[in-house]
């Protein structure tokens, strides 16, 4: 198999070839057909995130074709197409994992951090861990909703019924949970860079009724905001937006440091939450969502040779959608 590795943080990928993995009891093997290239990679990369153990082989958004079955594995045959996520593996034992909640498993293992990921020609996952890709998207339409859609699909829950729903941050989550968002007949207010109109477009086709930059105001009072860029300086300005009772979801899993803010924007029973992985329940939900709205994806496709790219794109913000690597 060949790779893109990393084998310090703050220093370029580079490319590794070892013997194709086997697979174990309870894991199956995959030729990787398409991997979504997403901002926690960049955390990684970066040195946002520590790491465990090097090299590691980054991507969690692998949407793969199973080649072999290890021991007790049932439920997948050899040829399936399969997606897997962020959530790698949890103990199934603790108290969160028993109460379907294992998002929240204290070691979890995570695909592209502690688990080898898709910026490759094989992988390995454990079955539970993958879900089913509905036929209508190809690989590379595919590879975003692994985590890009999952994350955002379970940020639109958090934001319970909320009919007007600002989101910061318009890149690959966004413009796909404001496609499902419009076919649940909510309103999305879209605050982007300021002066982005590529994001700002985008946002207009995925269904948002006003996109703005994030240093200008809606034209109402949101029930809800979600934010999914890695700026804690969003968190006051996003507040402030919000109607009494609404709720500020934050949908990374790393974000700047948040700055001293007033009380009053708090007050009023205004809600701050983060969003920390996803359920099998949640991925297994989101198919289904996917196979019934007809998702639009914006993708950018680029070899795996050229994930440094790809990498490099998405930091200095030159990507509208979604970048998916193509081994």
């Amino acid at each position: 198999m060949k790779a893109m590795a990393l084998f310090r943080q703050n220093e370029p990928l580079r490319m590794i070839e070892r013997p194709d993995p086997v697979a174990g009891p309870g894991q199956i093997a995959l030729e990787v057909l398409s991997c979504g290239v997403c901002r926690t990679d960049l955390h990684i990369a970066d040195g946002d995130l520590p790491i465990a153990h090097y090299p590691v082989i980054p991507g969690h958004e692998i949407v793969g074709r199973v080649i072999a079955l290890g021991e007790d594995v049932a439920g997948y045959a050899l040829g399936d197409r399969v997606g897997v996520p962020w959530l790698g593996h949890t103990c199934g034992t603790c108290r969160f994992c028993r109460a379907e909640r294992e998002n929240l498993y204290d070691v979890p293992h995570f695909t592209g951090w502690q688990l080898d990921g898709g910026y490759a020609t094989h992988a390995l996952a454990e079955p539970r861990y993958c879900f089913p890709i509905p036929s209508r998207y190809s690989d590379a339409q595919a590879a975003p909703l692994l985590c890009a859609g999952l994350i955002g699909h379970r940020s639109l829950k958090a934001t319970g019924g909320a009919r007007d729903i600002g989101i910061y941050g318009f890149g690959a989550a966004a413009h796909i949970v404001a496609q499902v968002a419009a076919a649940e007949g909510r309103r999305i207010y879209a605050f982007t860079r300021p002066g982005d109109q590529a994001a700002q477009q985008l946002a207009r086709e995925c269904g948002a009724v006003w996109a703005g930059g994030s240093d200008e105001k809606a034209p109402v009072e949101l029930d809800a905001a979600i934010i999914f860029a890695a700026v804690g300086a969003l968190v006051p300005l996003a507040l402030k937006q919000l109607s009494k009772g609404g709720t500020l979801v934050l949908g990374g899993i790393h974000m700047s440091e948040i700055p001293a803010m007033p009380y009053e924007i708090l007050w009023g029973e205004r809600v701050i939450r983060s969003i920390a992985n996803l359920t099998r329940d949640d991925g297994l939900e989101f198919m289904r969502v996917a196979e019934r709205v007809p998702l639009k994806m914006s993708v950018t496709t680029f070899p795996l040779a050229e994930a440094n790219d790809a990498l490099q794109r998405l930091r200095d913000g030159e990507l509208t959608g979604a970048a998916v690597l193509i081994p």
